[in-house]
């Protein structure tokens, strides 16, 4: 173990290392201490909502959202927390729904679903979590640019993660506009890499990047790569990027991403939280992480599946930023790429993000439902229910519908505050049309 030491997750199941822990014997479990028994607590207590509220309740409506294969399942010891991923919605090789199914072979109980730009991916990641109980946290990679004005040689690349509720962002139109933006920019930019590689007289085909995109995706620099891969140009993605696409490269283009800030700052305006991605493969990380932490960010990502990384946990630390992690999947397979849940979350680091999150998340979920409330219309309805598809009956009082979607999101406490019941109170008297 190492870092904080108690970790959140264990998902190493294989014969290999079963026969390890054989050979070990009589090997002594290291003890917690009451600090991380109290946070593995709490974690599980989130983690498993949907089991406790759901084993209580008769209504055939838990049935349809929630599976009875796992209406009982027991909390573990061990939670796994997998926050970064990629499917095919953006970069990934994986569907949302086989994504899912990765993450159930691998022991992952929740997973953020973390797509470059677009959260379309979200209701099928969802839909298919409800077979294995794996909770699904709604996330996005946002592209941007981190610049000082006046100053071109500064300029570079930078992905801001960011988390949200069940319900999704606050202003869901306003994010989905924003991003928008950025996939519409990256066409033209996939395509200026296609000139440059042609000019460079590798004679790669618009037509090969956009069917390996696939229908409805923006390309990205990974589908280009892949291209040159199968075109034969180049043996792997790693020496595509290495000879062509790496930042700044011969092949490389920047496309319309707005700045790093504006996207933390938006982040913050829906109800999300905001993370700053492989901090480790930016040119200028003291500098970005001081920056974006005056803008409002959140955390960073510190833990990787070879550990955590002491210099960016110390500027975490320094910054007063939680400390994240995640496999950054997108399913190419290889010995290079670290398998979904591989990275160790030490539960502290979890409990400290659920710490932080919850709040903003209950709020973010109060301020949709207070919307829908004040205007019971059909797409402020579509607000609450984006991403969690059940059968609506006509007529059903919405108080009762509200109940099951966030049975598995908040616990008893969030919901029995006074803001909450007074929100609460309001959508008793409102009927789904």
């Amino acid at each position: 173990m190492m870092g904080d030491g108690f970790y959140a997750q264990n998902t190493n199941n294989s014969s290999k290392n079963k026969k390890k822990k054989k050979k070990r014997g009589g090997g002594k479990k290291k003890k917690m201490t009451a600090e991380q028994t109290r946070a593995l607590k709490s974690v599980n207590e989130w983690v498993y909502l949907n089991r406790s509220s759901s084993s209580s309740s008769s209504s055939s409506d838990y049935d349809d959202f929630i599976p009875r294969s796992v209406t009982y399942t027991r909390a573990s010891d061990n939670v796994s927390f997998e926050m970064h991923s990629h499917s095919t919605c953006s970069d990934g090789f994986l569907s949302p729904k086989a994504l899912v199914e990765k993450a159930h072979q691998n022991g992952v109980k929740v997973l953020a679903l973390t797509d470059h730009d677009t959260m379309s991916g979200i209701p099928e990641a969802l839909e298919a979590a409800r077979k294995y109980g794996i909770k699904i946290i709604p996330g996005v990679e946002i592209s941007t640019i981190y610049s000082i004005i006046g100053d071109s040689a500064s300029e570079e690349p930078v992905h801001i993660l960011a988390y949200y509720s069940s319900c999704g962002p606050v202003r869901f139109e306003d994010l989905e506009k924003f991003l928008a933006n950025i996939r519409d920019g990256r066409f033209p930019r996939a395509k200026s890499m296609v000139s440059k590689l042609n000019r460079l007289k590798v004679p790669l085909k618009w037509e090969h990047v956009m069917k390996i995109a696939g229908s409805g995706v923006a390309p990205g620099r990974l589908h280009v790569a892949r291209a040159l891969v199968e075109a034969g140009y180049v043996e792997n993605l790693k020496q595509a990027f290495a000879r062509y696409l790496y930042d700044g490269g011969p092949a490389y283009s920047k496309g319309s991403e707005p700045s790093a800030e504006e996207a933390i700052l938006l982040i913050r305006e829906t109800g999300g939280l905001s993370v700053l991605a492989h901090p480790w493969a930016l040119k200028n990380p003291v500098q970005i992480i001081k920056r974006l932490k005056e803008a409002g960010l959140h955390g960073i990502e510190v833990y990787r599946s070879d550990g955590k990384l002491a210099a960016y946990s110390d500027l975490a630390d320094a910054y007063g930023l939680l400390k994240l992690g995640g496999a950054d999947f997108h399913g190419r397979g290889g010995h290079d790429e670290r398998p979904l849940g591989s990275v160790s979350l030490p539960v502290l680091a979890v409990h400290e993000f659920l710490k932080l999150a919850r709040p903003i998340w209950c709020k973010a979920i109060r301020d949709i439902l207070e919307r829908y409330a004040d205007d019971p219309s059909e797409s402020n309805l579509e607000l609450i229910v984006r991403f969690n598809k059940m059968r609506i009956s006509k007529g059903r009082h919405c108080k009762d519908l509200i109940d099951l979607c966030l049975s598995s999101w908040l616990t008893k406490e969030e919901v029995q505050t006074a803001e909450f019941a007074a929100t609460m109170l309001k959508l008793s008297h409102v009927a789904v049309n």
